[in-house]
């Protein structure tokens, strides 16, 4: 085992000396993407990688959030929800998402379809893959201050569950420009 693990380690170092201009930028993105994203609250580069299936785009340029969202806007915000229960390291963390539903516009559910303004923006699973249970968000009107947020993912966490809830303005960090 020893051995093999041994062989397995001269050939990742082989390979890497061989392929250096591939593997060095790939590390220097995965090295910028965890201490700027992940660390530092207020980011000095305004690049945002995104890791998760919950959006499709992997890269992005942040931006300051100075004039009003707009629905369909993509946005970086620090997650402030109610997940004690199943994921209490989510707390705080920078999270990626789309502006689906604005303060004024109608939240409604039907069985486990969530509409905003009667248009169905996704489906809400009953469970985590944990096995934990997932409340529906509730149906009602937006409140000033508040935004409705999801990922393209059926799979991503967002306000389509009480757990996650509405985005209060002051957790958004800033807009996303896609560039990949």
């Amino acid at each position: 085992m020893k051995r093999r693990l041994l062989e397995h380690a001269r050939f990742w170092r082989a390979e890497c000396q061989r392929r250096w201009w591939l593997y060095l930028p790939l590390a220097g993105i995965w090295a910028l993407a965890l201490s700027r994203l992940f660390v530092d609250p207020q980011p000095q580069i305004p690049l945002l990688f995104n890791w998760t299936p919950s959006l499709p785009y992997r890269v992005g340029w942040l931006q300051p959030a100075v004039a009003p969202l707009q629905r369909g806007e993509l946005i970086v915000y620090r997650f402030n929800g109610a997940t004690a229960d199943f994921a209490p390291g989510l707390q705080g963390q920078p999270l990626f998402k789309q502006v689906r539903g604005l303060p004024g516009d109608h939240i409604s559910v039907q069985g486990r379809q969530v509409s905003v303004n009667g248009q169905p923006v996704g489906l809400a699973k009953p469970f985590t893959a944990s096995g934990h249970a997932l409340a529906t968000i509730r149906p009602g009107v937006i409140p000033p201050g508040q935004l409705y947020v999801q990922g393209t993912s059926p799979d991503a966490f967002d306000s389509r569950y009480q757990a996650s809830g509405l985005v209060r303005a002051e957790h958004v960090i800033g807009r996303v420009r896609p560039l990949w």
